[in-house]
This record gives structure tokens, C-alpha cells and sequence, in this order.
């Protein structure tokens, strides 16, 4: 028992993590014991491909991973020319010689350490080493398979382009560039993760980013502790200026490269990660959860509607199942009497109080839409029509649950995907709400409340408060945030202030 307290003080302690920091080897004049130390990293894996040349006399390899790399590229770039190469110089000189004026790719450098080496061999890359140098040279020739541009499944919008992000970093940093002809975005490349060597890519614009909050970002992701990064995921905790401890989220996802050009605009930092097919935003505000790109192609007054419309269902969704329970459980007489009697002769006819038949409803529910998310498509569709008609209408007239409690907690559940990336806290809160319900009446929804209150306010992403520009209260922003002004007003700019809210918090952090 002691021990298991002893390992969870030490689990949850606060001690620093040692960070991933990549050494640097010097690689071996000799190429005899440049590969055997090669062979012995990769523990002679079978994919390790090492092709042995002479040229001008000089002993020469070609290593390559099988399938990551483009094999007509490889013949027709690489080998070919090394074959008929003829050089007069030392190693040396020769893979100079290779870099300048031979090697019939795109990209090349030289190399000067093991750990250079082998993640430009992981990378898709064909190296070349020769005898008696103690460098290598890398050349760009990645074949391997990788999913075309598709429109994103989850982020969708009516009138905006098709295009969504794919697992490779390379084409996603396409396709922001294809947007933003400029000079001033840039890339910033990292690796992360001791195993897995994760590239990650920072973008930004130069001159409206600011250097306080990259520079605060860069050390973040430096210090990440992990062995593997496998999903953007992963990061965000790391990230957070709350370590993750809050119900809401301080980075924001987009899987969309029109709506992160549009954040790198206002002066945000989008984080991309190989092999994710989404970008990270950063800093990021409770505000944008309510936004989408089709706001800004409709007109303002549409726009500020289905805003409102947002806002709304969003308080549907988390209050109305403990609403509903305190006021049927502690305060009947609220109800109409109409209504009260119908509310009143279900719950009579039910063997479950209204607070256990509600939270019933809602983790059945719960259960059924994760099984519909997990199974294949076809045998979701089929959860589905069990679950409308099973735990529908059989349940309501097997008098197991109530009519009323039921339509409730749809429309709670309906009005949760109206804001799609705030379902995971609109879960979780709903269940506290009914539960504070249950025991409390409208006094445990007003404590419950003010507690979700207390965490959203006193938020921070990266230094900015997660409540802006409501607190604190910026009127210039204000007029992209619950009402959408016109783009004859949005496209008036000051120094400091963007159309989006949160382009213009730096700027209220000088004023202050």
C-alpha cells in the first residue's frame, strides 16, 4: 500500500522532466565502420538497403530505407550518375563534387553526425558515404505512399474551399504557402520525441506574430519530455499554461488551411505535426470555438444570427438536463400546469427517480454515440436505428423512462453538435449539472455555474486571457465576437488590431 503511494506521489510530483535534447557523433572517417555502426543502430532490420559502389576509384555506399524512398528517382538520379562520375579529387572533393554539380535532385546537404545521418535515411532520404571523408551527403528522393488532398471530415463548411490538411508536413506547408504569397510567413522546423524523431513545424507571419509569445512557445515545445509523438494530441498538454487541468482547451485544432492562414493573419501561430492531418493553433480563445469560415462568407447579419444561435445552443446543451431535474425534482410548481401534469403523471408511471432516469438516459446515450463513432460505418448506422427505436420508443412504452425526460436530453445532445469542438467539456458538464441537480436543486446548477465560470475566466493561453476581448473588454474587437460586423468595418485596422478577436490582445496587454 505504501509503495503504491510512494509511485503515485512520484507520478504526479512536480519535478522537471528532462527534456529531448539531440547529441551529436561525429561519423567515421572509415565507411567499413560508418556502416557497421549503422547496422548496429537499426539492429540489422531488413529494410536498411546499402548499395556498394566505386567511383573514381574511391569505395562509396548508397544507404536507403526500402519503400521510402522513389526507386526510379534512385536509378535514374543517384546511382546513374555516381556510376558514370569521374573526379580526380579525394573523398572529400568528391562528395563536394556530388552536391554541386552531379546529384540530379531537388534537395541535398551535407552531413556530420550519426544522428543526422539516420534521420535523413527515416525521412525518405538516399545518403551517400564515402571512404575516408567522415561526412555523408543526403539527397531528397521520398517516394513513399501518402494520401491525397480530401475535403475534412469534421471541419465542413458550405462555401469555402474543399481542401483539408493530410498526413504529410510537406504538402500542408504547401498549401498554407499556396495562400500566403508572401515573404513574411515562415517555417520553423523542430524534432520532438526520443523514438519516434517527430517533425513539427512552426508557422507564422514575421512582423505581425509576437516574439514574446513564439519565443515562449519554442521553449515549450523544446522541453517536451516525450518518447514518441504520435498525435498532435500529445503536445497540447505540454502546451497549455494550465498543464491540461482545465475542462477547456487553450490550443485550437483546424484541419482546414484556409481558416490557419486566416489565424496567421491576426498574429497566431499555427504548429504543424508529421503525420496529422490538422494544425494547431496558438494562443487560442473561448470566442473562436463560436466562429467558422462560412461566418465571413455570409452576410454580416446571417452571420451574427447563427452566432447567437451558437451561444444558445451551447447553454441548451450543458443546462437544460439540470434545469430540468431541479426544477421537477425541488420546484414542480415552476412548470406550467399543463405541462406540470404530463411532467407529473410520467414521472408517476417510471420505477427511476428524475435524477437517476436522467443520468441514465445521458450515459446510455453516451454509449450508444461512442459505439457509433468506433464500428464501422455500416454497423453504425445500424447502433443508430437500434438506439432510436430500442431506447426510444420501446423504453417509453415499456414505462421504463418518461417521454418528457427523454425529449429533453435529445435536444441537449442535438444542441451539443452545434459546436462541435466543445462536445468533450459539454459532456462532462452536463452530467455534473444534473448530478448538482439531483442533490442540490437550482442552488447545485448555481454552484456548478459559478465553478465553470471561475475555470473559464481565470484561463490563460499563452499569457492571454481565455475570455477576450469580453474580459478584458476590448470594443474594438467586440464586433467580431457575438455580433459580426460588416467587412466594410472589419477591414478597418490600427496598429495593434486585427479583424479576428485575440489579434488585437496584444496590443490591450501594451495598453495595460
Amino acid at each position: 500500500m505504501f509503495g503504491l503511494l510512494r509511485d503515485i506521489k512520484k507520478i504526479y510530483s512536480k519535478e522537471p522532466q528532462q527534456a529531448y535534447s539531440e547529441s551529436f557523433t561525429p561519423l567515421a572517417s572509415e565507411l567499413d565502420e560508418l556502416l557497421d555502426r549503422i547496422n548496429k543502430d537499426f539492429g540489422g532490420s531488413e529494410d536498411i538497403t546499402v548499395r556498394r559502389i566505386e567511383v573514381s576509384g574511391i569505395r562509396t555506399a548508397v544507404i536507403s530505407i526500402d519503400n521510402m524512398v522513389d526507386k526510379q528517382v534512385l536509378a535514374e538520379g543517384v546511382l546513374e550518375p555516381l556510376l558514370d562520375m569521374r573526379c580526380s579529387a579525394d573523398s572529400g572533393g568528391l562528395l563536394q563534387e556530388l552536391c554541386s554539380r552531379v546529384l540530379c535532385t531537388a534537395e541535398s546537404e551535407l552531413l556530420q553526425s550519426y544522428e543526422q545521418l539516420e534521420r535523413r535515411i527515416m525521412s525518405g532520404c538516399a545518403v551517400i558515404a564515402a571512404d575516408g571523408c567522415g561526412k555523408a551527403v543526403s539527397a531528397g528522393i521520398q517516394g513513399y505512399a501518402s494520401r491525397s488532398v480530401s475535403e475534412p471530415e469534421a471541419d465542413i463548411v458550405q462555401r469555402g474551399s474543399r481542401e483539408g490538411f493530410v498526413e504529410s508536413v510537406r504538402v500542408n506547408m504547401t498549401m498554407i504557402r499556396r495562400r500566403m504569397r508572401t515573404p513574411q510567413l515562415c517555417f520553423e522546423s523542430m524534432i520532438t520525441g526520443k523514438t519516434s524523431r517527430t517533425e513539427i513545424v512552426l508557422c507564422y507571419l514575421r512582423g505581425t506574430v509576437s516574439e514574446e509569445l513564439l519565443e515562449t512557445l519554442r521553449q515549450r515545445l523544446s522541453r517536451i519530455p516525450l518518447d514518441t509523438v504520435l498525435s498532435a494530441g500529445y503536445l497540447v498538454p505540454f502546451l497549455e499554461d494550465d498543464k491540461g487541468h482545465s475542462l477547456f482547451c487553450g490550443i485550437g485544432v483546424s484541419e482546414r488551411p484556409d481558416t490557419v492562414c486566416g489565424k496567421l493573419t491576426e498574429g497566431r501561430i499555427a504548429i504543424l505535426v508529421d503525420g496529422v492531418p490538422s494544425a494547431l493553433i496558438a494562443p487560442h480563445i473561448f470566442a473562436e470555438y463560436f466562429q467558422s469560415l462560412d461566418d465571413y462568407s455570409n452576410r454580416a447579419y446571417f452571420a451574427t444570427f447563427t452566432r447567437i444561435l451558437k451561444y444558445f445552443a451551447f447553454l441548451i446543451s450543458v443546462l437544460l438536463p439540470g434545469l430540468f431535474v431541479s426544477l421537477g425534482t425541488f420546484d414542480p410548481e415552476m412548470f406550467p400546469t399543463l405541462m406540470l401534469n404530463k411532467i407529473a403523471s410520467s414521472i408517476a408511471s417510471t420505477p427511476l427517480s428524475l435524477t437517476m432516469e436522467t443520468v441514465l438516459i445521458l450515459f446510455v446515450y453516451e454509449i450508444m454515440r461512442e459505439a457509433g463513432l468506433r464500428m464501422p460505418r455500416p454497423l453504425g448506422y445500424a447502433v443508430s436505428i437500434v438506439g432510436g427505436l430500442v431506447v426510444g420508443d420501446t423504453a417509453v412504452n415499456a414505462g421504463l423512462i418518461g417521454a418528457p425526460t427523454l425529449m429533453i436530453v435529445a435536444i441537449s445532445a442535438i444542441s451539443s453538435y452545434v459546436v462541435p469542438d466543445l462536445y468533450a467539456p459539454s459532456a462532462v458538464l452536463r452530467f455534473a449539472f444534473t448530478l448538482a441537480a439531483g442533490a442540490l436543486g437550482i442552488w447545485g446548477v448555481a454552484v456548478v455555474f459559478s465553478i465553470a465560470l471561475v475555470d473559464l475566466c481565470g484561463k490563460t493561453s499563452l499569457g492571454i486571457p481565455y475570455t477576450s476581448p469580453v474580459t478584458p473588454f476590448s470594443a474594438v474587437a467586440f464586433r467580431d465576437v457575438v455580433i459580426r460586423a460588416g467587412w466594410r468595418v472589419l477591414s478597418k485596422k490600427n496598429e495593434r488590431v486585427q479583424e479576428l478577436p485575440g489579434a488585437d490582445l496584444e496590443g490591450d496587454k501594451h495598453e495595460q
